[in-house]
Parts: structure tokens; sequence; C-alpha cells
């Protein structure tokens, strides 16, 4: 059963971000317009942090932006990179708390990018379901295509880390 993007024909986002709270962006560092080929997206001071999931050199942020780097798979995650996925997850709700301009991103802002963003909301205070409603509703009903990614958050990321733990 697919559980990663490329696995299924889903459409990437044709946005470079999408405002998911205020003051929390998703996005990717490519963007597939409609009927085009896909597009590097370049990040360069329009936020005041950017967490990256996946990186690639000369896609931003500009220097002297705050960037976390928390690369992850776009596929079943160890206990590390669920602890990771959570860390940037609870500094990201943090940044929002405190008035920042936060983008989190990953290849094409769908996966890896949903499962921080819906942590961070949960993180806000919004239950598990309902974060993946806003991640789908505000950036694409593609978005947290990945079913494993949602039982994660349903499960909670440090619950499913001690079953990894258990698993590995």
């Amino acid at each position: 059963m697919p559980t990663r993007q490329k696995d299924h024909d889903a459409p990437g986002p044709p946005e470079r971000w999408s405002e998911i709270t205020p003051g929390l962006w998703m996005g990717g560092h490519f963007v597939t317009p409609p009927r085009r080929p896909l597009e590097p997206v370049v990040v360069e001071r329009e936020f005041d942090l950017v967490v990256s999931l996946f990186t690639r050199a000369g896609h931003g942020p500009a220097p002297g932006v705050e960037h976390l780097v928390r690369e992850v798979p776009d596929g079943p995650l160890s206990a590390g990179q669920l602890l990771a996925v959570g860390e940037a997850a609870a500094y990201t709700a943090e940044a929002v708390r405190q008035g920042r301009r936060v983008l989190v991103r990953c290849h094409s802002g769908c996966n890896r990018s949903g499962l921080v963003v819906a942590q961070a909301l949960v993180e806000l205070g919004h239950q598990a379901e309902r974060a993946v409603e806003l991640v789908r509703e505000r950036r694409s009903p593609w978005a947290l295509n990945n079913r494993l990614f949602v039982e994660y958050l349903a499960a909670g990321l440090s619950t499913a880390a001690l079953l990894a733990d258990l698993d590995g």
C-alpha cells in the first residue's frame, strides 16, 4: 500500500508556500505549476525561521535567516527521526507563539512538512485530526497523503517513537 506522495498520482501544490495559520507557512523546495514541470523555490528573507526536512543547495534561506534542518525521509521514521520531528515542531510552535514568521518545508511541501506543521498545530492547542484538516484545507487536499504520518499524529509522536523503538 503506498505511503508516499510519489507513490500516488497526487499533484504537487501549485504555490511556493501556503499560510496554514497566522505566522505558520508550509512549502517545498519545488512547486508544480499547472501543466508545467517542477520549478525550484528559493527562500530569501520572507521568513524569520525556515525549518527544512529536505535540503538542496541554492534554495535558501538567505544568510542571516535562522535555518533549522532536520532531514527525514518521506516514509517510515525511526524513533530518533520521530523525536527530531517532535523537536522541530515544538521549536516551530514556540516561534509562532513569539510572533515570528515560520516556513516549514520539504521537497514539495506535502508530507514531511505537513507532519511538522500538523504537530506544531497540536503543540498550539489543536486536536491532531483538526491539525491534519487545516493542513489539507490550506495547503492542498493531497497534503499528508502519507497515511503513516497521519497515524503518527493520531498516536502522538512520543508514542510512535516508543513503538518504533520496539520494532527496531
